[in-house]
């Protein structure tokens, strides 16, 4: 059992995952398939009949010219038990019909087809876009960006190329199995030497489907590879250019481009030979059986015809499955990375609780959190709590853990040991996406989308009025209002790439506004203000500090001045909290803290401090 599961699996591997997204569309679309194969081969064996009514007279064909079809005598002699005198005009308006219906099945065929691959598309599209969502953090953090770029924007093309050739290949071996049966209803020992003629043409392109599918796991690898440079190229474009190494960088990219067209080449060439070979080979394979019938079956040549009609197709249709197959080989390993990629994200999926959060009440607190990158130790037994509104700094040198423990507090990663909880209620337990929609997150590299102000601002909300008051508050908020509506068009002002036509600071407080727009319970500010000149970093932390009291907010600051009004401070070291307390607290009983405020040149004076 477990071999037959095997091979199964090892032979329908593909079949399966696309029945994981379509199900019974699959058989829908191969009964479309068989009945246009039946309609087309009852449309070409009517044609024995009317032959030979052209030689003889009309009653004598219609009495004896079932026995010309072999088995498919059955058809004419159906034709005439419903009341159908067969005869030239009777004949040839039967095989319109045939022909016509094929017509309409191979439009809803078509039509159908068109319908199954958009629908297949906008599943891998919208599933991987799910998960995405749902991917852990701590995966994320770990996993290849080129990756991720490659999957969503050139590998689901190739994909799209997949699914057509994978069908179609499908539907022509359909295709071939009907012709075949017809074919032996005709004349079996005809059909017997193509086949086997076939089939051993077909082992004449298996060393092209191997090289075909080699070929396509290497193009999937280098195109990876091309979107993380690009996406590099982009991200620290800055830095390039003003280094002066952006075109030795883009040689790189240049590189990749140059692979990739090889590699486009090489596989160009597999299937331009696999065409040419087509022809020639289905005519030599029934040139042969033609050869090998008259001479030593002596058969009758209307049932040669007939039956060469029928394998003439199926011929055909086996060089065009093996052309489809080699496309569809050709972009096999985008199909394999596709599965590998939505794999990975649902066995990376988040875990989420259900406990629902609507807004923060009474406050957080860590018990006995650990947290560990591999079998490194980050955080090591964290201990303390946070009532509503307080403002907590997290302060230490790098590598202490401080961006760690910001991302456990904004529930990005769960502890591995102890718990944070929310309220009372552990964040194993708590919707996190609720939890996070109370979050206002600002970081030192302030995201700007490459949109108006107000769409920035109000994350594409709907321009009503009270969307538009709420809008200019929170631009009072934070300092900038004057700003944007000195802006030639106000509001609906472009910021460009990551808000290129902007400066630092007014990034920052665009992305403060943005925050508060959101209507949050909790400010998270990682090194929000350490970018910037001193005269802007002290404005926008006079506008934080203006927000103290309304907010639970948690800051990662390096520079110890920004953080003196702060409720209390946590000094880490080592992923240990070696000190927490007010500011004036930490001057008085730690060294280290004492130590960082000396090397940034702030005088330890307590009562430097007292009026602040």
């Amino acid at each position: 059992m477990d071999k037959l599961k095997k091979i199964i699996k090892n032979n329908f591997e593909y079949f399966f995952y696309f029945y994981g997204f379509l199900r019974y569309r699959i058989f829908i679309a191969f009964f479309l398939s068989i009945l246009k194969g039946t309609l087309d081969g009852f449309g070409l064996a009517m044609f024995i009949p009317l032959l030979r009514m052209s030689n003889t007279d009309n009653e004598t064909t219609a009495a004896n010219g079932g026995e010309e079809l072999g088995k498919l005598s059955f058809l004419p002699e159906f034709l005439e038990s419903i009341g159908i005198t067969l005869n030239i005009v009777s004949v040839l308006l039967i095989i319109l019909v045939f022909f016509c219906l094929k017509g309409i099945v191979t439009f809803i065929e078509g039509y159908y087809r068109v319908v199954y691959q958009q629908l297949f598309m906008r599943e891998i599209r919208i599933t991987n876009i799910n998960l995405l969502n749902t991917y852990s953090f701590k995966s994320f953090l770990k996993s290849d960006p080129g990756m991720i770029q490659n999957t969503f924007s050139s590998e689901v093309g190739r994909v799209n190329i997949a699914y057509r050739s994978y069908f179609k290949a499908i539907e022509y071996g359909v295709l071939i199995t009907v012709y075949l049966l017809l074919a032996f209803s005709a004349n079996a020992e005809f059909a017997i030497i193509v086949a086997v003629g076939g089939a051993l043409s077909n082992y004449l392109f298996k060393w092209l489907f191997k090289k075909t599918k080699y070929l396509s796991r290497k193009y999937t690898v280098s195109a990876h590879r091309f979107q993380g440079f690009l996406i590099q190229h982009v991200a620290i474009y800055k830095y390039l250019k003003a280094t002066g190494i952006n075109k030795y960088y883009g040689g790189k990219l240049k590189y990749q481009i140059n692979d990739l067209e090889n590699l486009q080449r090489r596989l160009g060439i597999v299937d331009s030979t696999l065409k040419a070979m087509r022809e020639p080979i289905t005519m030599l394979v029934v040139i042969v059986a033609i050869l090998i019938q008259v001479t030593y079956f002596n058969s009758d040549i209307g049932l040669i015809i007939l039956s060469l009609l029928f394998l003439y197709r199926a011929m055909t249709y086996l060089m065009s499955l093996q052309e489809h197959w080699n496309k569809f080989l050709g972009a096999s390993a985008s199909l394999e990375n596709m599965k590998d990629f939505t794999n990975e994200l649902r066995k990376n999926k988040e875990k989420n609780g259900k406990t629902k959060f609507a807004n923060l009440k009474q406050g957080l607190k860590l018990n006995n959190v650990d947290f560990y990158y591999n079998s490194t130790p980050i955080l090591r037994n964290i201990n303390f709590e946070v009532a509503k509104n307080e403002s907590i700094a997290i302060i230490g040198e790098s590598g202490s853990g401080k961006t760690t423990l910001m991302n456990v507090l904004a529930g990005l990663i769960l502890p591995e040991k102890g718990e944070l909880l929310i309220d009372g209620v552990s964040t194993r337990n708590l919707d996190l996406y609720d939890y996070r929609k109370r979050i206002g997150y600002i970081s030192q590299e302030a995201p700007i989308f490459n949109d108006t102000v107000y769409n920035n601002v109000s994350l594409w909300a709907e321009k009503t009025e009270e969307n538009i008051q709420k809008f200019n508050r929170v631009l009072k908020q934070a300092a900038i209002y004057d700003f944007v509506y000195d802006l030639e068009n106000k509001e609906e002002e472009f910021l460009g790439n990551n808000g290129i036509n902007i400066s630092g600071g007014q990034r920052q407080r665009l992305s403060i506004a943005r925050e508060l727009f959101k209507d949050v319970d909790f400010l998270f500010m990682d090194e929000a203000t350490s970018a910037l000149d001193g005269e802007t970093e002290r404005a926008i932390q006079q506008n934080i500090d203006n927000l103290k009291g309304k907010y639970t907010i948690f800051m990662i600051a390096h520079r110890l001045s920004t953080i003196i009004n702060a409720d209390r401070i946590i000094l880490l070291n080592n992923g240990v909290i070696e000190a927490i307390g007010t500011f004036m607290e930490l001057l008085e009983k730690s060294d280290k803290f004492r130590e960082m405020i000396s090397l940034q040149g702030m005088s330890i004076e307590k009562e430097q401090y007292l009026n602040k």
